[in-house]
Parts: C-alpha cells; structure tokens; sequence
C-alpha cells in the first residue's frame, strides 16, 4: 500500500458540503442485511467520526425509523455541525415491513422531514433526497417542495438517488442538486454511460453506494453462508446459485490485484471507486469496527494506471452475472431506464 494518504476531504458537487472522502452508510445497522447488534453500530459510528468520516447516510424506512434514531443515539454529545446526515424518504413501508411503492408528493416530502427531524433531534439535515423518482409525481414538483424546506432552514442541500439523466437535468433546472446518491463499484458501472457525464455537466457529486456490492466484493463472502429472512441478499440476482459461482470468481481474480497491493479485495475495490473521480465519495456500509478499519485503509491505497488496467482485466465492464436488484425492484430505477 501507498505510504501517502490521499486527500481526506471531498465537496460534493459544485453546490453541496464539503465532506469526509468516504461515508458510513448505515442501513445494514437497522435493515435488508439480517440481525445486526445495537451496541457495536453505535460504537462504528463513534469510531468512524473519529477516524474523521463526516457523512453518515441513511433513510427514514431503514428499520421503519430506527436507522435515525440509532444516529441520534451515536451522535449524543458530539457537536451537531461535526457531521453531514444525509437522509433518503419517499419509500411507503406496512408495519410487517413490506414495501407499498413511493410517495414524493410535496406534502409527503414535508411531512417525512418533519418525523425525521423529530427522530434524529435536528433542526436540519444537510442533504435531503427522494430515495426513487416516484412516477406519479413530476420530479421538479418533488425538488420544488425540498427548495421550500431548504429557504426556511430546515434542509441545507438537495440530493437525488438512482434516476437518470434526464431526471437529473430536470431536477436541476429546479434548484442546485448537490449529488447523486447511486450504486456505483467495479462490477456496477452502468453509470458511466450517460449519468455520470451529465452529472459532471450539470456540476453534480456522486455519493457511491454498493462500493463492495452489498458484501459480494468484501472477500469474505462464502457461498454457504446461511442468510436470515430479510437479508435483501437472499433475493438479490447476483448471490444466486449459478451467479454467486460466477461472481465469485470475479472476487478471486481481483483478489490477486489486491495481493500484489498488499491490500485485502475490500480495499482495492473501494479505492477504485474512489479513483474515479474527486466527485466520487464512497460510502461504506460497516456495520462493525473491524470491517470499518478494513475499508478506511483503502484510503491508503493509491492505484496506479497499471493497477486499473489490471482491475480492468480481472473484472471488465459488464462481468457480474445477475442484475444488481430483483425484477420488480429494477423496476423503480428510473437510473437503468
């Protein structure tokens, strides 16, 4: 591994904060992963803002709101203004915890924050954004109700999460968009089309979920691992039979790459994602500090254009067998219309 760190801070877009150059994302601490324990959550968090991670990102329907108020748990006694919460609503839950489609209607909007203010004990939110583009409601009247929200204080920034790049020019039409939070890792590149360079000519951030591909890229994915009910994966296309052989493969591959860094496959995997751009920020899903450890080291890892070309080859465009969500969620990705 490189011995010179790279820069630790990023700015998300040309309108949005200034941040840490990689988030916690927090989902798999409240939801969709299995079981996961309370106390070690809080004490990730709490070791990522001191590792210096700045931006947590969650969702109001992670855990039907206790992903928030696990944030707030972690954040008690820490200064407000030390960290960036970037927020996800829209997603319609039953209390069994299906999922019943979107709602992004401007009163929707405004009410959603208002529980998520309540929940996480704020008076604002730094970056604020539908979690899908609700195809009911136009996406500038969606944006609109956020710009309300952010002239009255209550939201500092407005985000977007998996649309396209029509969706992103009309958005930003309405108001500054700050970033684009959307699935982005050496095996899910399919926003290297038209979304990433519209983003770029729109002056939008790309907050990077899924860097290691919900675990498949970790390296420590074994294909007999049991699954609980609602671990997302033990639906997700890509850890299936045939495919999860497949992809695996995939994994081993880049594992030599990461050997020869003298990194682990998490790491290499996150600093690509990383490399692609100083408009890039990864987030990180840890959900325990050994993990969170492992991929902060990827900051340490420079990749060298013969380092790329040797990811390139091991895990070329297109490779993953598997779409990186079920048919019906696929669906709702406004991003792979």
């Amino acid at each position: 591994m490189s011995t010179t760190p790279r820069p630790t801070q990023r700015t998300l877009g040309a309108s949005g904060p200034v941040t840490s150059a990689l988030g916690l994302g927090c989902m798999g601490m409240s939801d969709l992963y299995g079981p996961a324990d309370e106390a070690e959550s809080i004490a990730t968090i709490h070791a990522a803002i001191d590792a210096g991670v700045t931006l947590l990102d969650t969702g109001d329907f992670y855990g039907m709101g206790h992903n928030e108020l696990l944030i707030h748990e972690a954040l008690r006694g820490r200064a407000r203004e030390s960290v960036q919460i970037s927020v996800k609503f829209g997603a319609q839950r039953g209390p069994d915890g299906q999922w019943l489609g979107y709602d992004a209607s401007p009163a929707a909007t405004k009410t959603a924050l208002a529980y998520t203010l309540r929940r996480l004990r704020t008076d604002h939110i730094d970056v604020y954004r539908p979690a899908r583009l609700d195809p009911n409601v136009p996406i500038e009247e969606t944006v609109g109700a956020i710009a309300d929200l952010v002239k009255a204080g209550y939201v500092r920034h407005i985000g977007l999460s998996e649309v396209g790049a029509d969706t992103l020019r009309r958005a930003a039409a309405v108001h500054p968009i700050s970033d684009l939070q959307i699935e982005y890792s050496p095996i899910s590149r399919s926003i290297e089309g038209d979304i990433l360079p519209t983003a770029r000519e729109l002056g939008i951030g790309i907050t990077a979920y899924g860097v290691l591909s919900r675990g498949l890229l970790s390296g420590h994915w074994s294909p007999d691992r049991p699954l609980a009910g609602t671990d997302f994966r033990g639906h997700s296309p890509r850890f299936q039979g045939d495919n999860l052989t497949h992809n695996l493969a995939l994994v081993e591959a880049l594992r030599e790459v990461a050997a020869a860094k003298g990194a682990s496959v998490a790491q290499v995997a996150i600093a690509w994602v990383a490399s692609r751009g100083d408009d890039v920020v990864p987030l990180v899903g840890a959900r325990r500090r050994d993990r969170l450890t492992e991929a902060l080291g990827a900051l340490d890892v420079t990749l060298t254009d013969a380092d790329l070309a040797s990811i390139e080859a091991a895990v070329p465009v297109g490779a993953a067998a598997g779409d990186r969500y079920a048919a019906a969620q696929m669906a709702h990705l406004d991003s792979e219309h």
